[in-house]
């Protein structure tokens, strides 16, 4: 599962997802993208059977780039425990994902098999979301000018 080698603080605040994505809104790798399209934390082990999600279904062919990371702790107090006594212990890892982020890319396969398998880890995944080609999120800014 993916988790940072080392952070600066053991445990975080919890934080706001207000607002769009202002960074990794755009696909810089692949041909498609699966964006978020709502505000959520995505756990590292639901990344990670995305990624299996995908890998299986286009038998390794092609190219997969995840472009989120979960570098935010998530700590949660054991059952039945009083008020106080401090912060919990740190749980698992996540991934804070704002609307409008490019979460995984392809390339390499066609794009049947690309959207299928995208589809397959969108299922995987706490999140809305939708299937963009390069074509979709560059040409729209293009065509305006």
């Amino acid at each position: 599962m993916l988790m940072p080698k080392r952070v600066k603080r053991r445990k975080q605040f919890r934080g706001s997802m207000a607002g769009k994505a202002l960074r990794g809104n755009k696909i810089t790798n692949g041909e498609f993208g699966l964006v978020a399209l709502e505000p959520v934390w995505i756990k590292s082990n639901q990344i990670e059977a995305a990624r299996i999600a995908m890998t299986r279904y286009i038998k390794r062919g092609g190219q997969v780039w995840i472009k989120i990371f979960p570098d935010k702790p998530v700590t949660t107090k054991p059952a039945e425990t009083r008020m106080g006594s401090g912060k919990g212990t740190l749980e698992y890892w996540v991934a804070v994902v704002k609307p409008g982020r490019v979460m995984f890319e392809i390339s390499g396969v066609p794009e049947e098999v690309a959207r299928e398998a995208l589809r397959l880890a969108s299922h995987k995944l706490p999140v809305k979301c939708k299937i963009v080609s390069r074509a979709d999120l560059e040409g729209g800014d293009n065509s305006e000018n």
